[in-house]
């Protein structure tokens, strides 16, 4: 396995942990900007335009959590929809890295239930956006 792609499984691992604490928390450190930013280098990196969007709107979330405060239904459509494209990208990525992605594609669906005070369990969001729904769409 290469370094790189340890380092890309490193920081997918460092996504999820975020998404799966205390999102309020962890909005407020500012750790957050730096974890963004290496998941924003990773995609760029890889030079895929399917991944345009993730970096667009990684950039946005960066931007609506700068200051440690944000509104939760806008940073929760954006997570859910982070969420989406994640898991609609997935096939992507290769090997071990391909599961760290799709564990991050979980962790962003259920971070956007929290924030939305979804009525629906992320097993539920998952099973819809594989059949292309996307309920939450912007």
């Amino acid at each position: 396995m290469e370094k790189k792609e340890v380092q890309h499984q490193v920081h997918l691992e460092g996504a999820v942990k975020l998404l799966t604490g205390n999102l309020n928390e962890e909005a407020s450190r500012a750790g957050i900007d730096n974890q963004l930013q290496r998941w924003i280098e990773d995609l760029k990196e890889a030079a895929n335009p399917e991944f345009h969007q993730l970096v667009v709107d990684l950039q946005s979330l960066k931007a609506l959590l700068h200051g440690g405060t944000y509104d939760g239904e806008q940073v929760g459509r954006l997570v859910h929809h982070l969420g989406t494209e994640t898991k609609r990208v997935a096939h992507f990525a290769e090997g071990n890295t391909r599961l760290h992605v799709e564990k991050l594609s979980e962790a962003l669906l259920a971070a956007a239930g929290q924030l939305l005070g979804s009525s629906t369990t992320p097993e539920e969001d998952l099973k819809n956006n594989n059949r292309g729904e996307d309920t939450l769409a912007r």
